[in-house]
C-alpha cells in the first residue's frame, strides 16, 4: 500500500480523547461531527476544567477522579498517540501523555501548527492506526488549539460518507 496523502479512515476507526478544554474537546466534537466513533477516559465525576465533561461526549469515568489516571488509560488503550501544541516543547499533561506513550511503546506524533497534515496521515498509515488518542493542552493553556485539531484531522483523515446520515452522526463508545 503506497503512502496517502489523506488517511482513509478504516472500520472500526475510532478517537479517544479525555474530555478535557482545548485539543480533547475538539477531537471529540470533530469525530461526532464526523460520524467518526468515540470514547475514551475521563476522571471520575467527569471533570474537567471548565466543570462538568459534557454528557455528549461518551466517556467512561477512571475510579479516581485523576487527570493522570485518565491520561495514563487512553494511552494504553489506543495504537497511537497524536499531540497538538502551539509550543515547541510539551509541557504539563501534554508532556506526560508523550512519557505514557514512551512506557507503553506507543507509536507518538506532536503536531504543531507548521507541520504539514499529511505528516499525520502518513503517520496514522505506517502505524495501522485504528484507535487513536488526541491529546494536547486545555483551551486556557493554548487560545486556538481547537482550530488547529479541527483544520489538521480536515485535511488529514478521509471519512467514508457513509458515517453520516442526514446530518446525524454515527457515534459509539468504548474505552476499552
Amino acid at each position: 500500500m503506497g503512502i496517502a496523502v489523506k488517511y482513509q479512515v478504516p472500520p472500526g476507526f475510532r478517537i479517544v480523547s479525555g474530555g478535557q478544554s482545548g485539543a480533547d474537546e475538539a477531537a471529540l466534537d470533530w469525530a461526532i461531527a464526523r460520524g467518526v466513533p468515540h470514547g475514551g477516559w475521563c476522571p471520575k465525576g467527569r471533570r474537567a476544567e471548565h466543570g462538568v465533561i459534557d454528557p455528549r461526549y461518551l466517556l467512561t469515568e477512571t475510579p479516581r477522579a485523576v487527570y493522570r489516571e485518565r491520561t495514563e488509560w487512553n494511552v494504553r488503550d489506543s495504537d497511537a498517540t497524536v499531540i497538538f501544541s502551539l509550543a515547541e516543547n510539551l509541557v504539563g499533561g501534554s508532556k506526560l501523555t508523550a512519557s505514557f506513550a514512551a512506557r507503553y511503546a506507543k507509536a507518538c506524533l506532536h503536531i504543531l501548527p507548521r507541520l504539514d497534515p499529511s505528516v499525520l496521515a502518513r503517520f496514522l498509515e505506517l502505524n495501522h492506526v485504528v484507535t487513536l488518542n488526541l491529546a494536547g493542552p486545555r483551551a486556557s493553556q493554548a487560545p486556538g488549539i481547537g482550530e488547529l485539531v479541527v483544520r489538521v484531522l480536515d485535511h488529514a483523515l478521509e471519512v467514508p460518507a457513509s458515517r453520516t446520515r442526514g446530518g446525524r452522526a454515527a457515534r459509539r463508545s468504548s474505552a476499552q
